[in-house]
């Protein structure tokens, strides 16, 4: 596990060139619970139906009651989409899968 205090850059798919330096240890979880529950086809999971997949796939210790997961969460999509690893639906509501 990172130690407190390490930092991972981040982007946002939408502000390209826009750069934010994050908690790495956070920003990892998320990523990881976010990549291992969205399907690799569309139509995806809307956002909504992500967080609740994701919320029992997070350390209590870092999302403490999933504390902070919804930020957590739409930093790390946007910063996947950014990377071209998840793909969004042009659908209302919006809906996510992996690349």
């Amino acid at each position: 596990m990172s130690k407190a205090g390490d930092k991972i850059e981040i982007r946002n798919v939408i502000s390209p060139g826009h750069v934010v330096r994050v908690d790495k240890a956070k920003y990892t979880a998320m990523r990881d619970a976010l990549l291992a529950v969205l399907p690799a086809k569309a139509p995806g999971l809307t956002v909504a139906d992500a967080k609740a997949s994701v919320l029992p796939l997070l350390p209590e210790a870092l999302f403490p009651g999933g504390e902070k997961a919804g930020w957590w969460l739409k930093a790390a999509q946007l910063d996947l989409e950014a990377q071209g690893i998840v793909r969004r639906e042009p659908t209302k509501p919006l809906r996510l899968h992996r690349a």
